[in-house]
């Protein structure tokens, strides 16, 4: 299960905050984010060395991906492409709602379940593809919200039910200090099952955390901090975002 958290407030200085810790198979490998992909060369993400995709991305024109299994759903499928693809997709376009838009028109049947978080400086959406017709869209209302393997900001998933008041309670981090979030996606102190940094559990667990914010100006830079691994213990860098 991997956890997104989002900070939507259209007009404030940075406009949106975004955090994600990645979970997954531990000897699964994967590169730091960069501009990994010679055919997309507007897009920075991180890339996955097994099916070649990305599990959360950012594109020249301040467009944030990230995609999530549902429950039920972990790992690749025989006959179904891998959701790693979806970001990038998304990231074709330039603006959230055009992006969502370009996701909810596929066929949700080619991919396992999964969740989506499209978001940029004037609009959020989440997106479920149930595995069958066509992918659900939702607009995000400002504020804070979680999601995971379920709907967005449902209690009944304790890590949300435990974390959620506690990021909607912090003071909203001002990029290049995350230091309210980050304490937040590195906390893996009990009861399990409510971790937001998953300790290493048969050969499963937190293996990336990022936190991106886009500035109100579109012409200023973004930040993007990534820990390349348990966030507790690998820390956060800034990502070079400038073009190659």
């Amino acid at each position: 299960m991997c956890t997104i958290v989002l900070s939507f407030s259209p007009g404030s200085a940075w406009p949106l905050l975004f955090g994600a810790n990645r979970d997954e198979r531990l000897d699964r490998t994967w590169d730091a984010p960069g501009r990994h992909w010679p055919d997309r060369p507007a897009v920075v993400g991180g890339r996955d060395r097994l099916a070649g995709g990305s599990w959360l991305a950012l594109n020249d024109s301040g467009v944030v991906a990230g995609v999530m299994n549902r429950v039920g759903s972990l790992g690749p499928a025989s006959g179904k492409r891998s959701r790693g693809e979806l970001p990038l997709l998304a990231l074709e376009h330039a603006t959230a709602s055009d992006a969502a838009r370009a996701i909810g028109n596929l066929d949700a049947g080619a991919w396992r379940s999964f969740n989506m978080v499209v978001a940029d400086r004037s609009s959020a959406y989440f997106i479920s593809g149930l595995g069958y017709a066509t992918p659900e869209i939702r607009a995000l209302e400002p504020g804070t919200h979680m999601a995971a393997t379920t709907e967005p900001d449902d209690m009944s998933i304790p890590r949300i039910g435990r974390h959620l008041p506690r990021f909607r309670e912090a003071e909203r981090p001002m990029p290049p200090d995350w230091s309210n979030w980050t304490r937040l996606l590195s906390d893996r102190s009990l009861p399990a099952g409510s971790e937001l940094n998953i300790p290493p559990r048969a050969g499963f667990g937190t293996c990336s955390s990022s936190v991106i914010g886009l500035p109100v100006d579109p012409a200023a830079a973004a930040s993007w901090s990534f820990a390349g691994g348990a966030p507790d213990r690998a820390g956060y860098a800034e990502v070079d975002l400038s073009a190659a």
